[in-house]
């Protein structure tokens, strides 16, 4: 382990000489490029510091209990000894969670889709409420979040809404949202007193960068129309909203969120980008799926993850068996505990097939 540890430490100090040559200040995109390795492995550096430093006085420990005479010396050398070995344990087990094969992705922003499901109007109002509640979570972590195109709901909520979440690891954190999130409550419009239950999924990907998908103009339809919903008269009024179509996959996304046109285009084309980074990205989560059967982020759109019971105030992440009784918290984007919890198991996973 220790070999590994300084491998990656030497990788580490090599980038951080790469970064001040005039090649990297000449080139943005390879400068971009190792400063996502150097961030990528600094948490591997500082442990193979601290693990160093923790082995070196080890020895002195153990030189000074076989050598010195001193009684007293001795004694803290022994205690040393002992503080130095319990900590050596504790960071060997955090070092093997940082040596585990990490998600190339992870350090990327996160692209968001909310879609109601089965329920109709509340199943909008819940896509509402989960948009909330990722919005609350992105202020908690200090992320900045941009919508890029909505349909509103009839009695309120979206029927759909897609987002970016721009902020260190967003993706990382946020990729075990995927999937169909189910909600248990009495609904507003619901005169007898009944429990109705409605779902809206939930997509997370990577916002692909620049150099991850090069897009051919030729390949693009651009249509541009009239803006509609909330922003005024002018976005009603002024040919902002912006259609794009990749004719070689037929993939097609749009945006009407910003008054200016050319705004909506920049975020139509990053929405674009991603989404056809996305069907090469799903390929690789399919193939890891398959050799870990039980993967808390398998990708997979359609899995039931988690239950929303009003009435018990109980939130269930159905993938690890996760009950907690604080919704109200989680609603209002407390979900700390259940997104650690989950990094637990997906890295207890990993563990378990590396030993396989």
């Amino acid at each position: 382990m220790i070999e590994k540890l300084r491998e990656l430490y030497n990788k580490y100090k090599e980038i951080e000489l790469k970064l001040q040559s005039p090649e990297a200040m000449k080139d943005m995109q390879l400068y971009i490029k190792l400063n996502k390795d150097y961030k990528d492995l600094e948490a591997i550096a500082n442990a193979y510091i601290e693990y160093d430093t923790i082995l070196k006085g080890i020895d002195e420990a153990k030189e000074l209990l076989i050598n010195s005479n001193d009684v007293e010396l001795k004694a803290m050398a022994k205690e040393e000894l002992t503080n130095l070995e319990e900590n050596k344990i504790n960071l060997e087990e955090k070092i093997k969670i940082l040596l585990l094969p990490n998600d190339p992705q992870d350090s990327k922003n996160a692209i968001v889709e909310i879609r109601a499901g089965t329920g109709g109007d509340e199943a909008s109002i819940f896509a509402g409420d989960l948009f909330r509640m990722y919005s609350r979570f992105a202020e908690r972590q200090n992320w900045k979040l941009e919508i890029v195109n909505y349909t509103e709901g009839t009695a309120g909520g979206y029927k759909e809404i897609i987002f970016n979440i721009i902020g260190t690891n967003a993706y990382g954190t946020l990729k075990f949202e995927s999937g169909v999130h189910r909600v248990q409550r009495i609904p507003l419009t619901e005169s007898q007193g009944r429990i109705h239950t409605s779902a809206a999924s939930v997509v997370v990907f990577p916002e692909a960068d620049d150099f991850d998908v090069k897009i051919d103009e030729k390949d693009i339809k651009k249509e541009i129309f009239c803006s509609s919903g909330h922003g005024g008269q002018s976005v009603n009024t002024t040919y902002s909203a912006v259609r794009l179509t990749h004719i070689p996959t037929g993939i097609s996304v749009s945006c009407q969120d910003e008054r200016s046109q050319t705004q909506n285009l920049q975020k139509a084309y990053n929405l674009l980008r991603s989404r056809i980074f996305q069907l090469e990205y799903q390929k690789y989560l399919d193939d890891i799926s398959h050799q870990r059967k039980t993967m808390v982020s398998t990708g997979d759109r359609s899995a039931k993850i988690r239950t929303y019971n009003y009435p018990q105030n109980r939130v269930t992440d159905h993938r690890i068996g996760l009950t907690l009784y604080n919704l109200t918290d989680i609603m209002d984007g407390d979900l700390n505990e259940l997104i650690d919890a989950l990094q637990v198991a997906e890295n207890t996973e990993k563990l378990k097939a590396e030993i396989e």
